[in-house]
């Protein structure tokens, strides 16, 4: 399927690594102009002709300067997300000072980005946002209740920026991946790995295998590949009617939960 994406710029929040970077070389393999963002220097290779801009979204003056680096913008897409690093079930094994910094990542950073790129969509009066969410904001998932909420409030806010960005011809969705390789989901198994005694103890492969065989009906690995395919497509015209929607990349684990 020809994507006709050519000659677009996109820019990707949360570049430098897992399914953010795979986000930037699948729309560089379309023909985009890409520009991205991280806190951290980006994996290499980094496709010659992209822009890099390294700051911090939560600071809402960082989001404006990659906005005005990107300049004239037809897609953004929003990759980035991280947990308290500790397991929360029940969720008084974590403190009220536990709350703020997930949220403020989750959840205000891409609040940041929406209003930084904001005045580019309603000029341009085309184009698309695409958040990227979990399974954990629609399940209530109790391994880490304030990632769990913050990407929760990260849905509920994709459907008012879609509702508001529509009168423009802007649509707005989010993209829940499942389990995926990532230093994130990692973090997850660190965390839990801490909560039990050492001979219930498993290392990353182990667990995780456990985990697709309790929760996934495909019962695999997803891919940041994947999860950048389908940007792919919904930031083409083939998607031009999908706006407000969550769209899941998780081998069935919504459904099955």
């Amino acid at each position: 399927m020809n994507l006709q994406l050519a000659g677009q710029t996109v820019a990707v929040m949360g570049a430098a690594r897992g399914i953010g970077r795979a986000m930037v070389a699948a729309f560089h393999g379309e023909g985009c102009r890409v520009c991205g963002f991280d806190r951290a220097e980006p994996e290499s290779p980094w496709p010659a002709d992209a822009i890099f801009v390294r700051g911090d979204a939560t600071k809402s003056e960082d989001a404006v300067r990659f906005a005005e680096a990107c300049g004239e913008t037809d897609h953004l897409v929003f990759c980035i997300g991280a947990g308290s690093g500790k397991a929360g079930f029940p969720f008084w094994n974590l403190s009220p000072t536990d709350w703020p910094r997930v949220l403020e990542l989750n959840l205000v950073s891409a609040v940041n980005a929406a209003h930084a790129f904001a005045p580019n969509f309603v000029r341009r009066r085309r184009g698309s946002l695409l958040f990227l969410v979990s399974v954990a904001g629609q399940t209530g998932s109790p391994t880490d209740p304030p990632y769990s909420a913050a990407k929760a409030g990260l849905i509920n806010f994709v459907h008012c920026a879609a509702r508001d960005f529509a009168p423009y011809g802007v649509r707005v969705n989010a993209l829940s991946p499942g389990m995926v390789k990532t230093d994130l989901n990692q973090s997850v198994w660190e965390a839990v790995q801490r909560t039990l005694p050492p001979a219930q103890r498993s290392d990353y492969a182990t667990w995780a295998e456990d985990k697709i065989r309790r929760i996934s009906p495909l019962g695999r690995w997803q891919t940041a590949e994947e999860c950048a395919a389908l940007a792919a497509f919904i930031a083409s015209d083939h998607a031009r009617s999908i706006t407000g929607q969550t769209l899941n990349v998780d081998g069935g684990q919504v459904m099955h939960a």
